[in-house]
């Protein structure tokens, strides 16, 4: 992962020298460019991380970020939209909003939040009846529901555990977005119910010792680090670093 962390401050470092060279260009002229980046950049992550053939491919992943404000639910509800659409015709797949303490993955989707995680592990019933279908059919978002009163009980009770299990059961893929993990446990408490955890860091605005102090974090816990996707990039990383990502 450190290899990961170099190649992303060479990234960063391309992107000043090309933000000085083009300071009088149009940010609307770029606009479509860069939607057009972030869309094959999640296709890129799902093709890499989801898609590899045998045991491998993790079938639950955390996706966390480095501080708040990185853009982990968007990053998360993008590539459940890029997973279910890769897909074909074939695979189901359900996105959670784990972040109890700010959810916004119902927003990402414009659905209300009604029902969702923490009235799953509150109460009864199959757990496709907490989530909603979006989209083209394969894909289920399970919002984060009714208000918690203690949320680090929540994160580490067994009911949590068995839902997870149960989600993992009736869906190929399951993505739970969570809050920072430089801030909260949260993320830690969720990692180890799944195979593994992406790191969102934010171009630009993610310092390298709070990258470090996460990673540390994930290393301590145990988890298994599947990668790290850098966010709001405002031009694109060169395709001979970011690949090698």
């Amino acid at each position: 992962m450190s290899k990961n962390f170099e190649l992303l401050q060479r990234a960063q470092q391309e992107q000043e020298s090309v933000t000085r060279a083009r300071s009088d260009g149009s940010d609307a002229a770029l606009r479509p460019a860069l939607e057009k980046t972030s869309d094959e950049e999640s296709i890129r992550l799902v093709q890499r991380l989801f898609l590899v053939p045998g045991p491998d491919a993790p079938r639950v992943v955390v996706f966390t970020a480095v501080d708040p404000g990185d853009g982990c639910t968007t990053v998360c509800g993008r590539v459940a939209e890029t997973l279910a659409g890769e897909m074909g015709e074939s695979g189901s797949f359900c996105v959670v909003d784990a972040n109890l303490r700010g959810p916004s993955l119902h927003r990402y989707f414009g659905l209300e939040n009604r029902i969702g995680l923490v009235d799953a592990v509150s109460q009864s019933g199959p757990v496709r009846e907490y989530t909603q279908q979006v989209g083209n059919g394969r894909l289920w978002v399970m919002t984060a529901g009714s208000s918690a009163s203690n949320i680090h009980s929540l994160l580490t009770s067994e009911g949590l555990a068995a839902r997870v299990a149960e989600l993992r059961s009736d869906f190929d893929q399951v993505l739970i977005d969570s809050p920072a993990v430089n801030l909260f446990a949260d993320a830690v408490a969720l990692g180890k119910l799944a195979d593994g955890l992406i790191l969102v860091l934010q171009s630009n605005a993610t310092r390298r010792e709070a990258a470090r102090k996460a990673k540390e974090i994930i290393e301590v816990a145990k988890i298994r680090l599947l990668g790290a996707v850098l966010n709001k990039r405002r031009f694109p990383v060169p395709a001979g670093i970011y690949g090698r990502l």
